[in-house]
């Protein structure tokens, strides 16, 4: 992949990415730039491979075919910068709000840290996600959003450039959820991280997204938008309402072919 001069490298690419078992074929040449501080949606169908190749770039599962790029470097293995939030907050019952945000800074991949830096650290991302007040909670104390933003919090504590989510906001209401959208939005502003945001959402990912890819049931990429409409976003239904329509076309025309292409909008 080749970058036109004076435009930024991203800093998370997916090159000729291809998974497959004996008898199955996952994914399928998928190629895949983010740059910094751009939010990328990917939808698709229930089993079409979007959260494996979530997994492909956070480090955690080897492509059969391709390679994974995050700052120039190839990906083999989980890195300290690149931290991933599942639908499952994955909040530790035993320990408390602000112990759950700090968990993993210790681990062995992270940079040492002294306690003092890394209380730092936890106490600046409950203030970016407004929970410096429950620091001292246990999950049982935690509506669904709340937990989520713990489980925000703590990828944040590890000043990720690299941020995916795996459908984080599924199970919330859709109060809580576009809460969390908002603030979601706010985080990859601040932050400046890459995102990359798997979820099943079509409205979703039209509202959040600066580009939106839908990966059909082969596992190939089958669109490719960028949302163009000014945020906030909900104040422009009827432009994202035609996207809407583009995109669960391409999901109808990928179910109905056998030789799904990649188109662009």
């Amino acid at each position: 992949m080749s970058h036109v001069s004076g435009t930024p490298a991203p800093r998370v690419e997916l090159r000729e990415i291809g998974l497959s078992y004996p008898g199955r074929h996952v994914l399928h040449a998928i190629d895949l730039h983010v740059q910094p501080g751009e939010l990328v949606s990917i939808l698709g169908p229930s089993g079409c491979g979007k959260s494996t190749l979530l997994r492909i770039v956070a480090g955690l599962q080897t492509p059969t075919r391709g390679r994974v790029l995050v700052d120039g470097k190839i990906v083999d293995g989980p890195r300290p910068d690149v931290a991933l939030a599942f639908q499952d907050p994955c909040l530790l019952p035993w320990l408390s709000v602000e112990r759950n945000v700090a968990f993993g800074l210790g681990f062995a991949r992270q940079p040492q840290l002294t306690r003092a830096a890394r209380r730092e650290r936890v106490t600046v991302a409950l203030a970016a996600v407004g929970l410096e007040h429950a620091r001292h909670y246990t999950p049982r104390q935690l509506s669904g959003g709340m937990a989520q933003r713990v489980a925000l919090a703590r990828c944040l504590a590890r000043q990720p450039r690299t941020l995916l989510l795996d459908e984080p906001f599924g199970a919330l209401d859709e109060l809580t959820r576009g809460d969390m959208q908002r603030l979601l939005l706010q985080v990859v502003r601040d932050t400046g991280a890459a995102t990359v945001l798997v979820t099943h959402d079509i409205d979703e990912a039209l509202l959040v997204s600066d580009r939106i890819v839908v990966l059909g049931n082969r596992g190939t990429l089958i669109l490719h938008l960028a949302p163009d409409a000014p945020t906030p976003r909900e104040a422009h239904v009827p432009a994202l309402g035609a996207l809407r329509i583009q995109i669960l076309q391409a999901l109808h025309d990928s179910q109905a072919s056998d030789s799904p292409t990649l188109a662009h909008a």
